[in-house]
């Protein structure tokens, strides 16, 4: 297997075993964290970007992208991805992100017949609107994107290029910008900003035996694939346009 294409995929396992893990220890019955609150969700997003990144870089995935709007913003840019490198990158990291899943449905295993609230669970794999709104929804998504791919190239464009930033700093840095972006952005649609987060784990949540886990919300769920996706392009454009 191709090292970029296995550094994708391990690194979005380790994405989502501590993203959707710290969702999971936050909101499910009878968990130590629960109700530790949204800065502890977005915080343990920050780090589990930062780890996901650590984990693909090592294994050979030089871009460590773990996002297919980011890889898809980077190919937009060119010189980096090949038309045909894009589907199975994407692919491998929407698969590692499905097992991610898997593996924090097994971490948390007792404790899904004990939450009663299907919603909760629901949570723990996948985004959801605070307020359902298509529209701002769709739009909450696409600034987010574009802000990370933006941010991303900051850290790595013109300040890592002119020695402001070590490159050995840009995973710390991206895992700070996830966090900013949660903290800050994250309350209106819980910030998937990557269409493989949201799409992998739906899709274990769908398939998943859980106890009274209810519907895995399909139809809100092109939001964030799409939104992602179209914040990709804009950041990519002021990418190249910026910096």
């Amino acid at each position: 297997m191709d090292d970029r294409i296995l550094g994708e995929f391990l690194g979005c396992v380790f994405l989502i075993l501590f993203g959707g893990g710290v969702v999971a220890n936050t909101l499910l019955s009878k968990s130590k964290g629960l109700n530790a609150g949204w800065l502890a969700i977005s915080t343990g997003w920050g780090f589990a970007v930062m780890g996901g990144v650590f984990v693909a870089k090592s294994v050979g995935s030089i871009q460590a992208d773990l996002n297919p709007a980011v890889t898809l913003a980077k190919y937009l840019l060119g010189g980096i991805y090949s038309l045909s490198d894009l589907f199975p990158i994407m692919l491998a990291q929407i698969s590692g992100c499905f097992l991610g899943a898997t593996l924090v449905w097994l971490t948390y295993l007792p404790h899904w017949k004990e939450t009663r609230d299907p919603s909760l669970k629901l949570a723990v794999f996948s985004t959801g609107p605070a307020i359902r709104h298509s529209p701002s929804n769709l739009m909450t998504e696409v600034i987010g994107t574009t802000i990370l791919v933006f941010g991303i190239g900051a850290i790595f464009g013109k300040a890592t290029n002119n020695g402001a930033i070590s490159p050995a700093m840009g995973p710390y840095l991206v895992g700070i910008l996830v966090w900013a972006i949660g903290l800050s952005l994250g309350g209106s649609t819980g910030y998937a900003i990557n269409p493989a987060r949201d799409l992998g784990p739906r899709i274990a949540h769908a398939l998943l035996p859980i106890a009274g886990k209810g519907k895995s919300d399909w139809t809100y769920s092109w939001i964030p694939v799409l939104g992602p996706v179209l914040g990709g392009i804009i950041g990519a454009y002021l990418w190249k346009t910026f910096l």
